[in-house]
């Protein structure tokens, strides 16, 4: 099957070059077209990762072609907005970070130290956290950032610095210690107290309350801590990204495709899917499975092919040639009423990503 899926998505994503060209895609709704949003917006890296990816697995230029500028427009928006945030890793690793290791570009490099330096910058040592967004939020971190970890720890490796790592270890330890539960469900937003580090609450964000069980999130803490243990090898990360894994795939309905929350309602029957979350936790299982012993890491990877299958057959818009997205039913923010039951790059992104891993695929971004 995958050499076929693999075809065809050479074919969707020429496709999509021609009707995306230089957009900023963030969300495609009912009528197929993606939108063009800013280009400091948090989902604008990975258009270009997507190209990235296709390029190296391929070798066709018209990939790298499409993907070379974005990290130079990045650049020119922080210098004139400065609207970047925690979410810099989303940024600058499918861009500046990936078009260095590929081609040796030094103005890739240099992007992608200013960005590991931003975020490096958001630190809060008093709580070891990262600071999410750029309002008066000055204490609130939020488990995207897991995600976004891969850039300090890049950094690390290429200046020997280790701020870096320090940094990126210090924000992963609260992940596990403070967003995991015990029984593997994730907090998405903790507030704490700016000046004293101390807890304050946990607080809903996208997910339907406090409590709940919103499945993107644990998707971002399962492929993040993942790729943290692939940087430091601290056995504490691949432990936590199991418990999470292990949760996430206890809660998958009958066709392996996650609800937006696992706890927005006992029975689920009416609450939506979200193919972003699939394609991600699917990423991130293929990345655990491979640092299990084969008898162990089987079943993770095994619950990967299953949720790509259905993404494929049942989410795919193969048969849409208008339509300018890979999957449907993705949920971004039902609590606050946006984007629900549409296509959103990063789900499409994470099952570009993930399908590539099985095609033997050995970079990686994140």
């Amino acid at each position: 099957m995958l050499p076929d899926v693999w075809n065809e998505l050479q074919v969707k994503v020429d496709r999509m070059i021609e009707q995306i060209g230089g957009k900023s895609p963030h969300v495609a709704k009912e009528d197929g077209v993606y939108d063009d949003m800013r280009i400091d917006w948090w989902t604008s890296g990975f258009w270009p990762g997507i190209l990235w990816i296709m390029h190296e697995m391929t070798g066709k230029e018209h990939y790298k072609d499409a993907a070379w500028e974005w990290d130079g427009k990045f650049e020119q928006a922080s210098i004139r907005d400065n609207n970047f945030h925690h979410d810099v890793g989303f940024q600058y690793l499918p861009t500046a970070v990936i078009k260095y290791k590929l081609t040796g570009d030094k103005d890739g490099l240099r992007r992608g130290l200013q960005a590991a330096n931003f975020l490096a910058g958001r630190f809060n040592i008093a709580g070891n956290f990262i600071r999410a967004w750029n309002q008066d939020k000055l204490g609130w971190s939020i488990v995207d950032s897991t995600m976004n970890l891969s850039v300090l720890f890049w950094a690390a490796e290429v200046t020997g610095d280790p701020r870096f790592d320090h940094i990126g270890r210090a924000q992963a330890d609260t992940v596990v210690q403070k967003f995991i539960r015990e029984d593997g469900s994730v907090n998405h937003i903790l507030s704490f107290d700016p000046k004293t580090g101390e807890l304050i609450e946990s607080l809903g964000g996208q997910g339907a309350g406090p409590q709940s069980a919103w499945s993107r999130g644990a998707a971002w803490a399962l492929h993040g801590l993942a790729n943290v243990y692939r940087f430091t090898g601290d056995t504490q990360y691949l432990k936590a990204a199991q418990r999470v894994a292990n949760y996430f795939l206890a809660c998958l309905p009958e066709d392996h495709v996650a609800h937006w929350d696992f706890r927005a309602d006992a029975t689920l029957d009416n609450e939506p899917r979200d193919t972003s979350a699939a394609s991600c936790a699917a990423s991130g299982l293929i990345e655990l499975a491979a640092f299990l012993p084969a008898n162990e890491g089987a079943m993770y990877l095994r619950a990967a092919e299953q949720m790509l299958l259905s993404l494929t057959v049942n989410y795919g818009t193969w048969d849409q040639k208008e339509h300018q997205a890979i999957l449907l039913e993705g949920t971004g923010n039902k609590p606050a009423g946006q984007n629900v039951n549409v296509s959103l790059i990063y789900g499409d992104y994470y099952y570009v990503e993930a399908l590539a891993k099985l095609m033997g695929w050995k970079q990686r971004i994140f």
